[in-house]
């Protein structure tokens, strides 16, 4: 785990420019709160607003980042208003904010922007409840909101929106083979059904504290997909919570709520979520849950009992996510990671044939595109297959194979890289060993796709040709991703 952060690469530093550019437009949020004036409710409100203005938002354009940055207030004031006007209705309370629930993971299927709006709505009414807020504070609570907003925008888009210097990241979409509407229901109907254990059993382990659970649910819910990525969700947040309530008791304790060490801490927490989020879940947890303990010691209500409790309705939330998954309509691992490998499999053929054209000397063959995709593909197959791989698995033999057939897909998009690398060689040239080896490519994709007999010869694998090399290493590749990839059923992958 200490790897992963520590080592991760960071190309152009984009990790720890979002990191950085989150704090100082969260800082302007409450900075604007504080001059107009609001409460320390409106301070935090405004806080959060913006956090989730900058973390969220993940349209590939960023035009369409500001589009969606706009559209936050007109689902998070509404929710804000029905958290607040049934504050005293405990059922109509918690009915509407499983309502919420359902209707922010079912969004999901409008893609980046659906989900956004989804994480906003949900977020809104979860810090009315964090507050207490009530119908007498609105007017400053949406005046926090639409300001803090704002403020991120500003920073985002105007301050500092490097963005603009980098080319629109490749983003797939949802495999066909599952149905992007079938699984973004199903999960709709689990997240619910999983919020409202967690709502239930959360209020008989604490009246005051419930939401905590819900929160839980919700978060193990967001990415994810099959029944084991939610499984190694739900561990991994429970796991960052653990450490994140130890060092709460080392360091938010202590400080008893003074505010400018609270607000020192709380900066290094907020870039602490944003530079982990992308390479550990746990981390990012561990940062969420000391930022949670410095809000608290803020406003006075700080100690190890309500640290112990935060822990226990985070299990609950977890136990919730879990039982929803198991039992509500559950979309197996391999169904999501074969569908995934599929895609992949597929752009590898797409990134061949861009090349060969390339190399045949089409000047607007540019297959650069296509490795983007193929690394943004991989990464999902590696997110798809990480229950298979996790430490815990106990099934050593689905581990074996996972880590086999994840190997495979890593050669692949080794080889080409560097054959994609030597085509953009001007003096690169095209003959007829090379129109051969890449038709093999592609017919070994084909078969691997179409389920038919794969018989893949390399003519001449000793050879020093750069191109022809890359050509045969992903040869051998894909063909020996066909055993894993065709285990029949009830084997090591199927039906994990």
């Amino acid at each position: 785990m200490l790897k992963r952060v520590f080592v991760a690469p960071d190309p152009g530093r984009t990790r720890l420019r979002f990191a950085t550019r989150a704090v100082l437009g969260i800082a302007l949020a409450i900075a604007v709160c504080g001059l107009a004036g609001h409460s320390l409710t409106g301070a935090v409100t405004g806080g959060l607003a913006a956090l989730l203005a900058l973390f969220t938002v993940t349209d590939a354009t960023v035009r369409g980042q500001a589009v969606t940055t706009a559209l936050l207030p007109a689902v998070g004031l509404p929710a804000l208003t029905a958290a607040a006007g049934l504050h005293d209705h405990p059922v109509a309370r918690d009915l509407t904010f499983l309502a919420v629930v359902g209707a922010g993971v079912y969004a999901r299927r409008w893609g980046p922007r659906g989900h956004s709006l989804g994480v906003f709505a949900f977020m809104t009414f979860f810090v009315a409840q964090f507050l207490h807020a009530t119908t007498d504070q609105l007017p400053e609570l949406y005046a926090a909101v639409l300001l803090s907003v704002l403020a991120a925008a500003g920073v985002r888009f105007g301050l500092w929106c490097y963005e603009r210097r980098l080319p629109p990241p490749a983003v797939p979409a949802p495999p066909g083979g599952t149905g992007l509407a079938r699984v973004t229901t199903r999960q709709a109907i689990q997240a619910t059904a999983g919020a409202g254990f967690a709502l239930v059993v959360g209020q008989l382990v604490s009246g005051q504290r419930w939401y905590w659970a819900v929160g839980a649910t919700w978060w193990i819910f967001v990415n994810t997909t099959s029944r084991g990525e939610t499984l190694v969700r739900g561990f991994r947040r429970l796991l960052g919570t653990v450490i994140g309530i130890a060092l709460g008791l080392l360091v938010a304790m202590p400080v008893h709520g003074d505010p400018t060490v609270t607000a020192a801490l709380a900066a290094i927490c907020v870039f602490g979520i944003f530079y982990t989020a992308a390479v550990s879940y746990t981390w990012m947890m561990l940062w969420v849950t000391l930022l949670a303990g410095l809000l608290y010691g803020l406003l006075g209500v700080l100690g190890p009992g309500l640290l112990a409790l935060r822990l226990a309705e985070t299990g609950v939330g977890a136990l919730g996510a879990a039982l929803a998954v198991i039992l509500v309509l559950p979309v197996t691992t391999h169904s999501v990671t074969d569908a995934w490998i599929q895609r992949a499999l597929r752009c590898v053929h797409a990134c061949t044939a861009e090349t060969a054209r390339r190399l045949a000397g089409a000047a607007d063959a540019d297959p650069a595109p296509r490795v983007a995709e193929l690394e943004q593909l991989l990464a999902r197959v590696r997110l798809s297959v990480a229950p298979l791989v996790h430490p815990l698995n106990p099934m050593l033999g689905r581990k074996r194979r996972a880590r086999h057939v994840l190997a495979l897909l890593d050669d692949c998009a080794r080889e080409i890289r560097g054959l994609v690398a030597v085509a953009a060689d001007p003096e690169a040239s095209h003959d007829a060993r090379l129109a051969a080896a890449c038709h093999r490519v592609q017919a070994a994709v084909e078969a691997l796709t179409d389920g038919e007999d794969l018989s893949v010869l390399a003519d001449d694998p000793t050879t020093t040709e750069p191109a022809l090399a890359h050509l045969h290493g992903l040869e051998r590749a894909l063909t020996e991703l066909a055993r894993p990839l065709r285990t029949p059923s009830g084997s090591p992958l199927v039906g994990a």
